[in-house]
């Protein structure tokens, strides 16, 4: 599904700008948990600050749409796909280090965060437990303010390494207090990409750890569904919860076409073999427009939807 003229003409100077890390008309299903969605125009793998500052430039002189993809764990793609450029983390934007320096804990942006959990637990590093539970990645979190059970990544983080696509891809060193973090949402912009996070960990005994790490993954199977979904797909509204209010509606089990609300948890919507994007977006549509008419309560989707004509 590559752009026509200008397209071929963009894809040409990535490659020549980045060689070896960009691929053409790659399916953005095989990289989000929902596993549905069209092809992404361009696809580029940065691997190293030198990366950055080249996709940069093009971006700077071509001005592409852009979709930074992280594990791909709250993200809807349209069945027709991404015409722009796709960026994904990986190389040095992908370690851990595991000798905190003053209780900091250094992580880069494409470590998934139920590694950077375990590995964190198994090395005497408490306070990232509650990570393994969220299927997303450390720079997903950083944008995201990522949390689960009772805690939240503006408790932990200290400071985010963050590079601005649209400003020639210079790295910056970003103080949590100023990455106005609130519920699922920072101050990142769409061509803001946070590669590395500094994060506050205390020495504990690994077992102890290891056994809260397992508990939350108890928890986890016991109350969510697994399968191909992107967790929660609503906000909760201040002092209640979204899963809450579809239950109270009878919602669990509504379908349109291959998606439905899970019968475990009302505010994971799940995609069955055969489903489309566009079932998905229109139980989302289905879903908000129930509850409002219902309650008066204005569902917000938490969950981020991409190349579709329209949005809730």
């Amino acid at each position: 599904m590559t752009m026509a003229g200008s397209s071929v003409d963009l894809g040409a100077e990535l490659t020549a700008r980045l060689p070896g890390a960009v691929e053409r008309d790659v399916s953005l299903a095989e990289l989000t948990t929902y596993r549905l969605g069209g092809p992404v125009a361009w696809l580029v793998r940065v691997g190293n600050v030198a990366d950055l500052r080249a996709l940069a430039a093009v971006v700077e002189e071509r001005h592409p749409p852009v979709l930074v993809v992280g594990r791909g764990s709250n993200l809807l793609v349209a069945d027709r796909g991404f015409p722009g450029v796709g960026v994904v983390l990986a190389g040095a934007f992908d370690t851990i280090d595991l000798r905190p320096a003053d209780g900091i804990l250094r992580a880069g942006g494409a470590v998934a965060l139920p590694v950077l959990a375990r590995r964190a637990a198994a090395a005497g590093l408490a306070g990232l437990e509650f990570y393994v539970g969220i299927p997303g990645s450390v720079g997903g979190a950083v944008r995201m303010n990522a949390g689960g059970h009772g805690r939240t990544t503006a408790e932990v983080l200290t400071s985010a390494s963050v590079a601005d696509l649209g400003a020639g891809g210079e790295v910056r060193e970003v103080d949590a207090d100023a990455l106005g973090f609130g519920y699922r949402t920072s101050a990142l912009g769409p061509l803001d990409v946070a590669v590395r996070a500094r994060l506050r960990v205390e020495p504990a005994d690994p077992s102890a750890c290891e056994a809260a790490v397992a508990e939350i993954v108890r928890w986890r199977r016991a109350h969510q569904p697994g399968g191909s979904n992107a967790g929660s797909v609503f906000a909760n509204p201040p002092g209640d919860s979204a899963g809450r209010i579809i239950d109270a509606q009878g919602l669990k089990g509504l379908r349109v076409g291959g998606a439905v609300v899970s019968a475990k948890h009302a505010n994971f919507f799940q995609a069955e073999d055969g489903a489309t994007a566009d079932d998905v977006q229109q139980l989302v549509f289905e879903v908000r427009r129930r509850v409002l008419d219902a309650t008066g309560i204005e569902l917000v989707p938490e969950l981020r939807m991409v190349g579709f004509e329209d949005t809730p």
